[in-house]
């Protein structure tokens, strides 16, 4: 049984009862997480109410999260050294996906509502372009190469390629069956794309837009969602929605190399390269940590943190870790943590 602080005896009654019958509705135990290797910096209260957050992007530089409001059909900016919300961008109908590329000045988010990909102005938070994409919009990757950002759609079983500077769509890759994340590699160059329904990650040449390659992923991971790549290891990181799974996949050899379990329906990753960190966030509200050691992980943690805890991001040069929830004491809050 976990204690809170600071609480009233009857207060402890009441959340001690929620917690033992997993249910945690109404009650905020203050030390949910307490068994991650993390600590609480702050909950910072969100304007408007909402029913999900989806991804979310960080540009360290400029001291701006970006994530995707869904419920509101919204983009949310919020200034992490301020500690404040700076700005809430309207009319992105069923925001998924949100990605920050500081060197373009740009925000390129997802409407799935409208299948379509909005793009915005980090500094002026004004719509520059919307984009046709295919069925269910989700996932986004940039690729510097090419110039251009890689859309999954994940019932349209294809990516959108599209120039980042104008919006324009570039091209279509089909892919043979329900995309998740997309992921570009920047040590291969390749843009690499977890394919659910054929428990396969696949790795398209951004220059001639072809499917060059199939890893076979499936065995422990079943529905291949989250992705990430640490490119120094030659390593990528696969959240399996279906099985509850975390899995390894090498690069160099084309094969899963290691398993771990995480809790119910992991969808989003983060990963911190000072630190080694690998966060994942689970539908369930478990979030799992683990650090790269070598060319392996190591489990440093696995825990329930909040409901609605699926999505995560990560400030590279501050390691406070961001987790956007829709209710904490019945508001949405941006919970900020750093390691401990």
């Amino acid at each position: 049984m976990m204690w809170l602080a600071s609480s009233s005896p009857t207060r402890l009654l009441v959340c001690a009862v929620a917690v033992l019958a997993a249910s945690h509705a109404g009650c905020r135990n203050d030390t949910a997480g307490s068994g991650l290797p993390l600590k609480l910096v702050e909950d910072l209260p969100l304007p408007g109410a909402t029913s999900r957050f989806d991804y979310a992007s960080v540009d360290s530089t400029r001291h701006r999260l970006f994530f995707a409001d869904l419920g509101d059909g919204r983009l949310t900016v919020v200034d992490t050294r301020a500690r404040r919300v700076v700005r809430r961008v309207p009319g992105i109908p069923g925001a998924h996906g949100a990605l920050v590329v500081p060197g373009l000045r740009r925000v390129y988010v997802t409407a799935t509502d409208t299948q379509e990909l909005v793009t915005v102005d980090e500094r002026t938070y004004r719509v520059l372009a919307r984009t046709g994409t295919g069925d269910f919009p989700d996932g986004i990757a940039y690729d510097p190469e090419t110039g251009s950002v890689f859309v999954s759609n994940k019932t349209g079983e294809s990516e959108t390629v599209i120039e980042a500077a104008s919006g324009r769509v570039l091209a279509t890759v089909p892919l043979g069956g329900a995309a998740g994340n997309v992921q570009y590699d920047p040590v291969d160059r390749r843009m690499l794309v977890n394919v659910q329904s054929r428990a396969e990650v696949a790795a398209i040449d951004p220059a001639t837009r072809n499917v060059e390659r199939r890893f076979p992923v499936g065995g422990d991971c079943d529905g291949n969602h989250g992705l990430l790549i640490d490119p120094p290891a030659r390593l990528a990181f696969i959240a399996c929605e279906d099985s509850a799974r975390l899995v390894v996949l090498d690069l160099r050899a084309g094969r899963l190399t290691a398993s771990f379990p995480v809790g119910d329906q992991p969808d989003v990753l983060a990963f911190d390269p000072g630190l080694g960190r690998l966060y994942v966030a689970a539908e369930s509200g478990v979030v799992a940590v683990f650090v790269r050691r070598g060319r392996t992980l190591e489990p440093l943690g696995k825990e329930f943190l909040a409901d609605g805890a699926h999505t995560v991001a990560v400030d590279p040069q501050t390691h406070e870790v961001f987790f956007p929830l829709t209710d904490i004491d019945g508001e949405p809050a941006l919970r900020i943590m750093a390691p401990r």
